[in-house]
């Protein structure tokens, strides 16, 4: 037994404690998050920077500068900026799916090994670049290193975690991003004062968080779902017992070797997972990305400068407001942390899409009022302090529902065999709809004007009302269990096999609860 570890139960009645060796290597994980939150909070700001700019992109700048620009939807409008933010997505899709076979072969801590030192070439070629081509193809490695990282540390934490806490550990993949965004955020605040070279620095200091990820996956433990499918039976053994701070782990460890050798008769994931019986896990891990992208977030959150600059901030307020905007996004997030084993992953889900078809309409309501159809306006102060208000409530929302658990519940519902697979499929969806989004927003905005924030709402309350129906609660449910959970679910259940599961009548009656 592992002194000053926590008992916890669980669904399946494994025996486990919480420890500090457990608690630290996933936390040492989670710090994947950092390069991925550092690039979304730092490319809005760089590209809000003049001497940025006037260096790469002199059309924008002189079309931002000209006199007779009073159309504030479409100043930033520009195809060749917006590919500079979003051609690292369309790497990280590409690359996830690389990642994946790499995760399953080598193991989870060598794809986040790998995607940091990726992630470290790419920001040296970022904050070096004397071209466009240069600062594109610095982006695409940035890209490649976080498919890698996006793919690989969500698995590693739920598969480390005690069932109890798989949500909160898994989470802090989450926090370390909207630690990254707000440190990108200051930097950025930091380094506009600069009288030159302030964006070098911004994109340069990316390898701060890449150097922290790639030395801690170095000393980072396996999971021992990745070594038992790796052969590894032994040491795998040893690993549960440390983890859960108990040698009592015979049950839990019959259970990962049984998945493993029912993995090992999958020759082909990809075409496994297109399977009947794997059906509620596929649409979930298709539509939870895609809508969580299409809750508008991270266009808020990588062209926050851009889009405050466009409402009528000046420049220090606009990269401020970012600022205000990050810290909100951490300290929700830690509220998300706190709650989501205690209170589930639906009650968070509903609550905080609610929150945001609210703050989507009264964004959208008052750039309505002032700027209309033309573009032609400008904040007043107060008018000014409640948008940022309203954008603000908003994050929070995100940060303590779909943020955290767009990446949460992907990654705990799929059997071993394919989980590889999913969670690339996970990534590539949200790094698909991040590149378009991210691609066609500013002109969105241009042409979309103030409706485009009704068009975010209304995505919102779809996806609201499709978690209502189809998402069920996994929180406490054994990883490799959570078949029992689609097997009890009125609409997924048809398609999960008797086979598949044992559900005894106390269990079915306690997950139908829950899903209620």
């Amino acid at each position: 037994m592992a002194v000053g570890g926590i008992d916890v139960g669980t669904g399946a009645n494994y025996e486990a404690r919480v420890t500090p060796f457990v608690v630290v290597a996933c936390l040492v994980a989670a710090t994947g998050g950092l390069i991925f939150g550092y690039d979304i909070g730092i490319s809005g700001g760089v590209t809000s920077m003049d001497e940025f700019l006037q260096k790469f992109f002199p059309s924008v700048y002189a079309k931002e500068k000209a006199p007779g620009n009073y159309n504030q939807y479409c100043k930033f409008e520009n195809h060749l900026l917006t590919l500079f933010t979003s051609s690292l997505y369309l790497a990280a899709l590409i690359a996830s799916f690389f990642a994946s076979v790499t995760t399953r072969v080598f193991g989870r801590k060598i794809s986040m090994t790998t995607g940091g030192l990726i992630f470290l070439i790419g920001a040296v070629l970022n904050g070096a670049a004397v071209n466009v081509e240069m600062l594109i193809i610095g982006r695409i490695l940035l890209g490649v290193g976080i498919g890698y990282a996006n793919q690989s540390v969500p698995v590693y934490l739920s598969e480390m975690a005690p069932p109890k806490l798989r949500g909160a550990l898994n989470i802090g993949f989450q926090m370390a991003t909207t630690i990254g965004i707000f440190a990108a955020n200051l930097v950025n605040y930091g380094t506009s004062k600069m009288q030159e070279n302030g964006w070098r620095v911004s994109l340069a200091l990316a390898a701060a968080p890449a150097v922290i990820m790639t030395v801690g996956a170095v000393f980072l433990p396996d999971t021992p779902n990745s070594l038992i499918e790796r052969g590894q039976k032994e040491k795998a053994r040893e690993m549960l017992q440390k983890i859960r701070g108990t040698s009592n782990v015979d049950v839990e460890y019959s259970d990962l070797v049984a998945a493993s050798e029912a993995s090992k008769l999958v020759e082909h994931p990809w075409k496994q997972i297109l399977e009947t019986k794997y059906r509620p896990q596929l649409v979930i891990t298709c539509l939870i990305p895609f809508f969580q992208q299409l809750t508008g977030i991270n266009v808020i959150m990588f062209y926050a400068p851009v889009l405050f600059k466009t409402l009528g901030f000046g420049d220090d307020a606009s990269l401020m407001s970012a600022v205000v905007t990050g810290l909100v996004n951490v300290l929700a997030t830690i509220v998300s942390i706190l709650v989501v084993d205690k209170f589930g992953r639906r009650v968070l889900f509903l609550e905080g899409g609610i929150q945001m078809i609210i703050c989507q309409i009264g964004v959208g309501c008052l750039i309505g009022s002032v700027f209309g159809v033309s573009g032609d306006g400008a904040f007043s102060k107060g008018m000014g302090n409640l948008a940022l208000a309203f954008i603000c409530i908003y994050v929070a929302a995100f940060a303590w529902s779909w943020g955290p658990l767009g990446w949460l519940v992907p990654s705990e519902i799929f059997p071993l065999e394919i989980r590889s697979a999913g969670q690339s499929i996970n990534v590539s969806v949200n790094m698909f709809f991040t590149f378009v989004i991210g691609q066609l927003f500013l002109s969105m905005l241009c042409h979309m004007k103030f409706g485009l924030f009704f068009f975010f709402a209304g995505f919102v309350l779809l996806m609201t009302v499709f978690v209502f129906f189809f998402v069920p609660e996994t929180k406490n449910m054994p990883i490799e269990e959570m078949n029992r959970v689609w097997k009890a679910h009125w609409f997924w259940g048809k398609y999960i096999p008797d086979d598949a599961v044992g559900l005894g009548h106390h269990t079915n009656n306690k997950i139908n609860h829950q899903n209620a």
